[in-house]
Formats: structure tokens, sequence, C-alpha cells
């Protein structure tokens, strides 16, 4: 486990990267990267993903299509 300290920028709480945390994400400064939400609560952070882009990409465009039932549902 790495541990890193979330600091106040203007009105917004950043969190550090580390050198190490970049290698793991196979990322560098300026990269994109997403954070999901497990069911545990948990956060994973993943680094930009063309696949990942993609699909979130195409679940936008259903739920735009499908809005009405999708809010009937909730």
């Amino acid at each position: 486990m790495i541990e890193t300290k979330i600091r106040k920028v203007g009105n917004s709480a950043v969190m550090t990267l580390t050198t190490e945390m970049l290698t793991i994400l196979d990322a560098k400064e300026g990269d994109t990267l997403f954070v999901a939400r497990g069911d545990d609560g948990s956060l994973k952070v993943m680094a930009h993903d063309p696949s990942v882009a993609a699909a979130l990409e195409a679940a936008e465009i259903v739920m735009d299509e499908n809005r009405d039932m999708l809010q009937a549902l909730a």
C-alpha cells in the first residue's frame, strides 16, 4: 500500500501521485485518469484506456436514448 496526502489547491482538494504511483499506472503528468468506485466503497484509479473510454461513450449514448425509461425505473 502506498500512502499519499490530500492538500488544498484553490477551491479543490488534490491528491499527490508519487513517481512510484505514476510508474505503476504507466501514466505521466497531463494524462487522463479514471476513478471507479467499488461495491465495497473503495476507489480504483486507472490510467486512460481507449476501450474504457469507448465503453463509457457507448453507455452515454444508450442512456441519452433511453432517458425517460431509465428515469421511470429509478
